[in-house]
C-alpha cells in the first residue's frame, strides 16, 4: 500500500472524534428518585388550558420587537385562532407594552371570555406600574416570578432559601394589596423561575408559601407555573419533576399547574406533552415556537399532535398558510420549510417509494378515517392541497409522475407507458439538476408523445354511415408531404380510420392499449387520448392526441404513435 493509500486504521480515524469535545465541563442531570411514577402509562385525552405568550416572551426575543400596530395584528390573530388566555406584555419594563395594554382595554378590544395576562418581577415599583396598566380590564392574570434555582441563588442573588422565599411572599403580598384597588377579577400566577434547576422540595416550599399568602382555595385557585426556563435534561426528567411536585404539594386542589418550556435541547414540545401526562393542566407557549434562544414550546405543533391523535385541540389551525404568513410578517422571522404541519415541505414526498405509497393510499382513503402512508394528517385539514404532497426530482419514481399528472391534469397513464415515461422524466430532472413542476412534466409528456413531425400528419376527416357497416371514415392524411385520401370502414370511427390506413397506405398496425380522459370541464373541455400500437419488431409504441373533439384526439394519437414508431 502506498503512502497515498493509507487505511482508516493506519491514520487513527476510528478514534479521532473520541475526546475531541470538552464534554468533561458538563454534569449529567440526575434522575428523580420516584418508585411509582404514573405518567408513562397516561395518554393525553383533552386539550390543556392554552396561554399564548407571543406578545411578551415571543416579542422580547425578536430582533426587531413589535410596535403597537404589529402587536394589535398579533392580538387579533391569537383571538382568531381561539386563545382565551394571552400574555400581553411586561408593562413595567416596556412603554410599548404598557401602551398596547392600555389600548386594548380603552378600545374594548378584549372579548368576553378572554383573559389578559401580564408579567412582573417581585418589586414594589414594578408591581405598582403593572397594576396601573390593568385599570379597567374585566379580567386579568397577574404573573409574578422570581428565580429559585440553586445556581441563580448563588451566582445572581447571593441569597439563601429563606431570603428567596421572603422575596416571593413579599411580592405576593404587594400584588394582593395593589390589585385590591382594581375593579378587575385578578388571578395570581406564580412562577418559581428556573424551576428545572430548583431542588424539588424547595419548589414545593416556596410555592406553598405563595399559596398561603394569597389565600388560594379550590374555588379560587391560583396558577403555579413550573417553567423549564432552560431545558436542562431529557423530557422524562421534566415529567418526573412535574409529577413529583403534584404529588407532594399540600394545596394541590387550590392550584392549576402550568407549564412554560423552552427548547434548548430541541425537545420543548416533547417535554410539555410528557408533563401534561404527569398532571399539568395548562400550557404557555408561542405560535411556531418563537422565543428566547432556541424558542418556547411550539403550540402549533403540540395542538396539531393532539389533533392527529383524535383529540380536539380547541384551537383553529384550518388556515395554516394564512396563520404562518401573518406570524412571519409580524415577527420578521421565517417559519422553516420542514416545520411540523406548517412548513412548505412537510406534506411533500420526493422519494419514489413514498410517492407510490401516497398515491395508492389516496386512491383508497376513507375521508372519515384518515389513513394514508407518510401523511399523518389530511393536508386539507390545515389548508394545504393534496396536489402539493408529491413533488418530483431525481430521487423520485413513477409514482410521483403518475400522482402529479392525475392530480393536476386528470391524466392516468397506462402502466407500461408510465414506466417508459418515468425514465424520460428521470433524465430530465438529472439534466436540469433540480425539482421539476407538474407543468414541466405535462410539457415533457406532450413533447415526447404528441409527434406531428414525421411521415404522417392528419389534415381532416369525415365520418359517414354506410349501409353495410357501422361507420365509414374518409380522411386526408399528409404522407411525406403528399396528401393521400384514405377510406375505411369499421364498427366505430377508430376502427374505420385504422382500417383505412392499413388498406390505403399498407401500414400494418393494431391498437393494443387505449385510454381517454377529459382534461377540463365545460364547453371548452379538452380530451386527451393515450394509445399504443404494436411494433413489428416487438413491443408497443405509444402516442398521445389532444383535441376538444374526442375522435380527433384519438386519430391524432394514432398518427403520433405511427410517427414515433417510424423514428425508433
Amino acid at each position: 500500500m502506498s503512502e497515498e493509500q493509507t487505511s482508516p486504521e493506519s491514520t487513527g480515524w476510528k478514534g479521532r472524534a473520541a475526546g475531541a469535545m470538552p464534554f468533561h465541563k458538563y454534569k449529567t442531570f440526575q434522575p428523580i428518585d420516584m418508585k411509582n411514577r404514573q405518567w408513562p402509562g397516561k395518554v393525553i385525552e383533552h386539550a390543556p388550558r392554552w396561554c399564548s405568550v407571543d406578545l411578551r416572551d415571543g416579542n422580547q426575543a425578536l430582533i426587531d420587537p413589535m410596535n403597537v400596530d404589529e402587536k394589535l395584528r398579533m392580538w387579533d390573530l391569537l383571538l382568531d385562532v381561539g386563545f382565551s388566555e394571552i400574555e400581553v406584555g411586561f408593562p413595567a419594563a416596556s412603554q410599548p407594552d404598557f401602551d398596547f395594554i392600555r389600548r386594548i382595554i380603552d378600545e374594548k378590544r378584549i372579548p368576553q371570555g378572554v383573559t389578559i395576562q401580564i408579567l412582573c418581577q417581585a418589586r414594589r415599583e414594578l408591581i405598582e406600574r403593572s397594576v396601573e396598566s390593568l385599570q379597567g380590564a374585566p379580567r386579568a392574570i397577574f404573573h409574578l416570578y422570581n428565580s429559585t434555582s440553586e445556581l441563580q441563588r448563588r451566582v445572581v442573588f447571593n441569597m439563601d432559601r429563606a431570603g428567596i422565599i421572603d422575596l416571593a411572599v413579599q411580592g405576593t403580598r404587594m400584588v394582593k394589596e395593589a390589585v385590591a384597588r382594581l375593579n378587575t377579577d385578578v388571578t395570581l400566577e406564580y412562577s418559581p423561575e428556573s424551576f428545572t434547576g430548583t431542588e424539588l422540595d424547595f419548589a414545593v416550599e416556596i410555592c406553598t408559601a405563595v399559596v398561603q399568602e394569597w389565600g388560594a382555595t379550590p374555588d379560587k385557585p391560583i396558577i403555579i407555573n413550573l417553567p423549564s426556563t432552560v431545558e436542562m435534561a431529557t423530557p422524562n426528567i421534566y415529567a418526573d419533576q412535574i409529577e413529583w411536585f403534584s404529588t407532594h404539594f399540600p394545596h394541590r386542589d387550590s392550584v392549576v399547574i402550568s407549564l412554560h418550556t423552552h427548547n434548548d435541547r430541541g425537545t420543548g414540545v416533547a417535554a410539555t406533552e410528557l408533563a401534561i401526562m404527569a398532571g399539568a393542566q395548562r400550557v404557555e407557549g408561542t405560535l411556531f415556537g418563537n422565543g428566547e434562544r432556541t424558542g418556547n414550546c411550539d403550540i402549533v405543533t403540540m395542538a396539531m399532535n393532539m389533533f392527529s391523535q383524535g383529540v380536539d385541540p380547541e384551537l383553529d389551525f384550518r388556515d395554516m398558510p394564512r396563520i404562518r404568513k401573518a406570524v412571519e410578517e409580524i415577527n420578521k422571522l421565517p417559519v422553516h420549510e420542514r416545520h411540523p404541519y406548517a412548513g412548505d415541505l412537510v406534506f411533500t414526498a420526493f422519494s419514489g417509494s413514498h410517492q407510490d405509497a401516497i398515491k395508492k393510499g389516496m386512491a383508497q382513503v376513507d375521508r372519515d378515517h384518515w389513513e394514508v402512508p407518510y401523511l399523518p394528517i389530511d393536508p386539507a385539514d390545515v389548508g394545504s392541497s393534496y396536489k402539493e404532497t408529491v413533488r418530483v426530482n431525481s430521487q423520485s419514481g413513477k409514482g410521483g409522475v403518475a400522482f402529479l399528472l392525475e392530480e393536476h391534469y386528470g391524466i392516468s397513464l397506462p402502466k407500461d407507458m408510465l414506466r417508459e415515461f418515468s425514465s424520460i422524466v428521470q433524465k430530465l430532472t438529472e439534466s436540469l439538476d433540480r425539482e421539476i413542476k407538474a407543468a414541466e412534466i405535462f410539457e415533457a409528456l406532450i413533447s415526447e408523445y404528441v409527434v406531428e413531425t414525421g411521415p404522417y400528419r392528419l389534415v381532416d376527416f369525415d365520418l359517414l354511415t354506410p349501409r353495410e357497416a357501422d361507420q365509414r371514415c374518409v380522411a386526408r392524411v399528409e404522407v411525406s408531404e403528399q396528401i393521400v385520401t384514405i377510406d375505411g370502414e369499421g364498427s366505430g370511427p377508430i376502427e374505420a380510420f385504422v382500417n383505412g390506413m392499413v388498406q390505403t397506405l399498407n401500414e400494418p398496425m393494431n391498437i393494443i392499449d387505449y385510454h381517454e380522459h377529459a382534461m377540463s370541464t365545460g364547453k371548452d373541455a379538452n380530451a386527451i387520448c393515450l394509445l399504443a400500437i404494436d411494433n413489428p419488431t416487438g413491443g408497443q409504441c405509444y402516442g398521445v392526441g389532444l383535441s376538444r373533439n374526442t375522435i380527433t384526439a384519438s386519430f391524432n394519437a394514432i398518427i403520433s404513435a405511427l410517427n414515433r414508431r417510424w423514428k425508433q
